[in-house]
C-alpha cells in the first residue's frame, strides 16, 4: 500500500540523549495510523521532524511523497495540518477570528472558515470567546485550524489528552470519519491503549525512541493469547484429567480449543462425573502484548 509518510533510520539526539533511535515508520495513504507509546517515547519529537520544526540528527522522512528537507519543508506542510503538543489560538477572538488569521495566512476562501467550523461542530459558536471554551472545545478549534485548506495528512499529538469521557468520544469519532469525508490520512499518536484500539487501522508501538512493533492493528490482536476458564464441580480432578492449572482465582485453564475440541472435552468431564457450571473464553489484554512488545515494565 502506497505510504504517505515513510521514514529511515530518523534519529534526534540532544546531547548524548537520543530521544528517538533508528525509527522506521510507514504510514497508508487514506489510514489512520495510530501511534502509540508511553509518555516520554519519542513521539512529539518525531512528528516535530515530520513537519520540519526539528532537524533530525540521522536518517530522512518522506511526507506525501517528498523528502522532507529545510528547503521544502513549506512546500510539505502546505498539504499538511498538524495539531502538535496543544492547540494555538487567542483567548480574547471568537472561533471564527481564530481561524479568519490561519484563513489569510494561507490564502484560502472565506468558505474555509465555515467548512472547518462544521467538521468540527463549532458553528455555533456565534461571539463565545475562546477564553470561555472548554478544553474539548479548544482542542476541537486547534482541529478545524489544521483541517484548513482540506489537507492530505493530519499530525495529532494526544488530541483527547485532558478531555472528559464525552470529549474523548467526540475527537474519536471525527478523527474515524476524517478519512472517509476528507479523504486525509491521520497520524495520531496516544498513550492510551483503548483510544488507538478504537480509532485506528493501523499501528506503531514506540519505546523509549525505537520502533518496538508497526502493522495492522488486526494483525496485533491476533498475537493475543486465548484460551478457555472452567469453573466445574470437581475442579481438582477437572484440572488431572485435562492436564491443566488453577489459577489464583480458581478458574481451570485450558489452552484455545476450536468447537470440536472443546465439545470432545465436554463429554469426557461429563463421562467421569463432573459437570461444568461455567465456560468462558479469555484473551490477552493489548497492554500485556504492549509490555510483550516493548519488554519493559511501563504501562500505558
Amino acid at each position: 500500500m502506497e505510504a504517505c509518510v515513510a521514514t529511515r533510520g530518523l534519529s534526534k539526539a540532544y546531547g548524548k540523549s537520543e530521544v528517538v533511535s533508528g525509527l522506521n515508520l510507514c504510514v497508508p495513504a487514506g489510514s489512520v495510523y495510530g501511534f502509540l507509546g508511553p509518555n516520554g517515547a519519542g513521539k512529539t519529537t518525531t512528528m516535530k521532524m515530520l513537519v520540519g520544526l526539528v532537524r533530525p540528527s540521522n536518517g530522512s522522512a518522506t511526507v506525501l511523497g517528498k523528502q522532507v528537507t529545510p528547503r521544502n519543508r513549506v512546500l510539505i506542510n502546505a498539504r499538511v495540518g498538524s495539531l502538535i503538543e496543544s492547540p494555538s489560538c487567542y483567548p480574547h477572538l471568537t472561533a471564527r477570528e481564530n481561524l479568519e488569521i490561519v484563513r489569510s495566512l494561507r490564502g484560502l476562501s472565506k468558505s474555509a472558515i465555515d467548512e472547518a467550523l462544521a467538521t468540527v461542530r463549532l458553528e455555533r459558536t456565534g461571539t463565545k470567546l475562546v477564553r470561555a471554551f472548554s478544553l474539548g472545545m479548544k482542542q476541537r478549534l486547534g482541529l478545524a485550524a489544521a483541517l484548513m485548506g482540506k489537507p492530505d495528512l493530519l499530525l495529532l499529538d494526544e488530541p483527547t489528552n485532558g478531555l472528559d469521557p464525552a470529549g474523548i468520544q467526540e475527537i474519536r469519532e471525527l478523527i474515524r470519519e476524517l478519512p472517509v469525508e476528507r479523504g486525509c490520512a491521520v497520524l495520531v499518536s496516544s498513550h492510551l491503549l483503548s483510544e488507538i484500539d478504537q480509532m485506528s487501522e493501523y499501528v506503531g508501538i514506540i519505546s523509549h525512541g525505537k520502533m518496538a512493533w508497526q502493522g495492522p492493528i488486526r494483525e496485533l490482536h491476533a498475537q493475543a493469547r486465548r484460551w478457555l476458564a472452567l469453573r466445574t464441580t470437581d475442579d481438582t480432578r477437572a484440572a488431572q484429567l485435562l492436564e491443566a492449572a488453577i489459577d489464583a482465582d480458581g478458574w481451570v485453564q485450558v489452552g484455545a480449543l476450536g468447537d470440536d475440541d472443546a465439545a470432545r472435552m465436554s463429554l469426557m468431564l461429563m463421562r467421569e462425573g463432573i459437570g461444568i457450571i461455567r465456560l468462558e473464553e479469555r484473551r490477552e489484554e493489548l497492554e500485556d502484548i504492549f509490555l510483550k512488545l516493548t519488554g519493559t515494565g511501563v504501562s500505558l
